[in-house]
């Protein structure tokens, strides 16, 4: 890496973010476009290429809204953008793999297209051995830019734009929380808003720590303003997001306030819908099932990541409980809200997983009854703790596993979802079914998707639902009896 590069680019000490304390994280507010940009965007277009998780979702609205700032016009066609920028995820390596195939293919487009300018952001970029891999292998890429620097897209674009050098700038610092950044959200129905950054956790198997940085939460008077105002709007539902979700308010230092009393306070504010994703087992306190147990617009789907039901592979990955406090969890949950959808993550073949450990995990999925689960061989993040660890599971063995898991889980899907023939479900109607256009598609307060015939005018509207064919993933009905239960902006 030449010098030119280096002052850019501060790689993140993983020994540094364990030790990581108290140090003040700043609350910014976003600068205005610079003049010198205002305009630079107009008359041309970007495409954004989105990997990973809700927060990479996120972060490309952000993304997008400074873009448009700037005079950039939205476009999906390749052909048609001046600027192209590919947002990763850094969790699993096939992930990773995407990414390096999506860039190397565009170098075709870049070589015909010279002034196009490529970039790439995201947690990939937080990572070392990616931005040298980007300099020495893929040269065409103009710009590269972290998870904690995106309010300085102006000013880097302007460096990529102006000069001739590849733009590296990756914060590993902690990251600041920067307040009134414009965003691009892609309808007007359903909104992600950020109500912290980071993870204290460190599983061993996660990158998430390092690239996202330490849990940081926003003030609670913004988050209450944001969705606020997207209620004003006529949003009908809204995703509270977080690496951790349920951790939020623990780094308040000058009050006592957790993820609990934001859930009481957004539930008395009138979006339809509410949900938050993703919560950690060990941050999930009485008081917050004893909020969410009130329902209103607070759905009763919780996605609530098990990753794996022995108590030994559990205490590999760090994951700080054992198999019996999390079934002590469901059990506490199950109680409070009987109605409960309950999703998971669960990880096979962790460095050292014996048969009667997975055996173990299959248990766990009986008892629980997990309506959906997401499910994943465990491959080695560079970087983490378990990359360190012998991966002594045969690949063979982990795919036989997965296989295993993912029956036992579809059957149980199958069950569930067959236990809703005949009801009649509240859904949010989304659109156009992918398959056919002449069926609708939304999803009910449980996060499950319905296909249903029924005029194209309720698209953005509550319907009532009949289920008549319950499949494993998805449920097929009919229009009920009243056809407006609620309208956007209503």
């Amino acid at each position: 890496m030449n010098e030119e590069m280096h002052k850019y680019f501060t790689p993140p000490d993983l020994k540094a973010a364990k030790k990581r304390g108290k140090e003040e994280v700043s609350v910014l507010e976003f600068d205005r476009i610079p003049e010198e940009m205002r305009r630079i965007g107009e008359g041309k277009k970007y495409l954004i290429k989105t990997y990973g998780c809700q927060m990479n979702v996120h972060d490309s609205e952000t993304i997008a809204g400074i873009l448009e700032q700037m005079g950039y016009e939205g476009t999906e066609e390749e052909e048609e953008a001046s600027i192209i920028l590919i947002n990763t995820c850094a969790i699993r390596e096939n992930a990773e793999d995407k990414v390096y195939g999506e860039i190397g293919r565009l170098k075709t487009l870049k070589t015909e297209k010279p002034e196009l300018l490529l970039g790439m952001c995201g947690c990939m970029s937080q990572e070392e051995s990616v931005v040298n891999r980007i300099l020495t292998k893929h040269q065409h890429v103009d710009l590269i830019f972290g998870t904690h620097n995106i309010h300085r897209l102006p000013h880097l674009l302007f460096e990529a734009l102006m000069g001739k050098e590849m733009v590296v700038e990756v914060w590993s610092k902690e990251g600041d929380i920067v307040e009134n950044l414009p965003k691009v959200r892609e309808d007007g129905l359903k909104a992600w808003v950020n109500i912290m950054y980071g993870c204290d956790k460190f599983c061993t198997y996660c990158i998430v720590p390092y690239t996202r940085g330490k849990e940081r939460s926003r003030r609670p008077e913004d988050v209450l303003a944001e969705i606020r105002e997207l209620a004003r709007k006529g949003y009908q539902e809204v995703t509270l997001l977080g690496q951790n979700v349920n951790a939020y308010g623990k780094d308040l230092t000058d009050r006592e306030y957790r993820f609990g009393d934001l859930m009481d306070d957004v539930r008395q504010i009138g979006i339809p819908r509410v949900r938050f994703t993703t919560s950690h087992p060990r941050d999930f306190d009485d008081h917050l099932i004893e909020v969410l147990a009130k329902k209103g617009n607070l759905v009763e789907h919780i996605h609530l990541p098990a990753q794996s039901g022995n108590s030994d592979i559990l205490k590999i990955m760090a994951r700080k409980y054992t198999r019996e406090q999390y079934m002590e969890l469901v059990r506490k949950i199950k109680k409070a809200i009987p109605d409960v959808v309950l999703t998971t993550d669960i990880i096979v073949g962790y460095p050292g997983e014996t048969e009667e450990q997975f055996q173990d995990t299959l248990s766990l999925m009986e008892e629980v009854e997990y309506d959906s689960a997401f499910t994943f061989i465990y491959s080695p993040r560079e970087g983490t703790p378990a990359a360190r660890m012998k991966d002594d599971v045969p690949m063979k063995v982990k795919k036989e596993r997965l296989q295993r898991l993912n029956q036992l889980q579809d059957a149980i899907s199958r069950k569930k979802n067959e236990a809703l023939r005949g009801q009649i479900l509240e859904v949010l109607v989304e659109g156009e079914s992918k398959k056919d256009p002449d069926v609708l598609s939304g999803r009910t307060r449980t996060n499950k998707l319905v296909n249903f015939r029924g005029p194209k005018h309720l698209i953005g509207q509550f319907a009532h639902v009949r289920i008549d064919d319950p499949k494993t993933w998805t449920l097929s009905g009919t229009l009920a009896g009243d056809e407006r239960i609620g309208q956007v902006g209503s």
